[in-house]
């Protein structure tokens, strides 16, 4: 037997984290979706790539634009994942949603941080800057949401 939130108490922090948890989805489904889109379009992960590696042939160059394709991919399954999951908490009325949801929080913003800082063996940041900051959006409105999970109900 789980515990619920009365009815009452959630009415109005309920109504207000739901759609800022949903840009969060999409936001997620786009940071996993555009970097597959990038290979097809910009190439902007594999020029980066291509500079931080200039002695790699397009071979190497897309080993390593699909290895960084497939994490992406996975980070963003795992994103949606948490996403539905805490939203499905916030809308059953759970009352572990409101330490589910920064824990989640911690672990998302954990790994965008890394995606934005951590060098490879070039000295550049392994991931290109643009979809590394993409990997941050649904951190900021995730954070978003966090607060108003956490805010003082009336």
């Amino acid at each position: 037997m789980t515990a619920r939130i009365p009815a009452a108490r959630t009415t109005s922090w309920h109504r207000a984290v739901l759609p800022a948890m949903w840009g969060g989805l999409v936001l997620t489904i786009v940071a996993a979706v555009y970097p597959l889109i990038d290979r097809a379009t910009t190439h902007v992960l594999a020029d980066h790539i291509r500079a931080s590696y200039p002695a790699y042939g397009e071979g190497e160059v897309d080993t390593a634009v699909t290895a960084y394709l497939v994490i992406l991919s996975v980070v963003g399954m795992l994103g949606v994942l948490g996403w539905l999951g805490t939203m499905w908490a916030v809308r059953a009325r759970k009352s572990w949603a409101r330490w589910a949801a920064p824990v989640a929080w911690l672990v998302a913003a954990s790994v965008a941080l890394t995606g934005l800082t951590v060098r490879d063996t070039s000295g550049d940041v392994g991931l290109a800057l643009p979809l590394a900051w993409l990997q941050v959006l649904p951190c900021a409105v995730g954070l978003v949401a966090v607060a108003l999970l956490w805010k003082p109900r009336r």
